[in-house]
């Protein structure tokens, strides 16, 4: 069959076709859509640019925003500072590299994220988040369901195994 002679037409305007629109959600329910809220937060600069902090000592974290069965949460990297190899227990997510650049380890080598990159990751997922650059960087992690379990992989537990801290 061609497709330019196809027995299918629309008369009139299928947005007036009610029962074929899906409402808008109030929260995101699917990858995509915790992908767009993490760029729609990213263009927003005003929702978390004022809340950044810089702490030499340790990374800064903070959450964000919840949602049904999610969160959002902030971070912060001077250079030099890792998370170390570690997965997210049973949640899934989205890292959004703000500001600067940050580099993903993984035991399939080094990634960059410069500004604006964006990685989607499934439970499980074992990776190390660093900022070797020389400049800070910003980043903004969506988990769902929220991050209750952050195993390290580094051969030894950290302070940041025993307390559920973002990365």
């Amino acid at each position: 069959m061609n497709s330019s002679h196809s027995d299918l037409q629309i008369a009139g305007d299928i947005l007036e076709v009610q029962h074929l629109l899906q409402p808008a959600r109030e929260h995101p329910a699917t990858v995509a859509e915790f992908a767009g809220l993490a760029r729609a937060i990213a263009a927003d600069r005003s929702q978390w640019a004022h809340l950044v902090q810089y702490d030499a000592v340790s990374r800064w974290y903070h959450r964000l925003r919840t949602g049904p069965g999610y969160e959002v949460w902030l971070l912060s990297w001077v250079p030099g500072q890792g998370s170390g190899a570690h997965d997210h227990g049973a949640s899934s997510g989205v890292l959004t590299v703000l500001d600067g650049e940050l580099a993903e380890r993984t035991d399939r080598g080094v990634r960059r994220l410069a500004g604006g990159t964006q990685r989607v990751f499934a439970p499980g997922y074992v990776h190390e988040v660093v900022n070797d650059s020389l400049e800070p960087a910003v980043s903004l992690h969506v988990y769902y369901p929220g991050l209750t379990d952050m195993a390290m992989h580094a051969g030894q537990a950290s302070p940041a195994a025993q307390d559920v801290v973002p990365a």
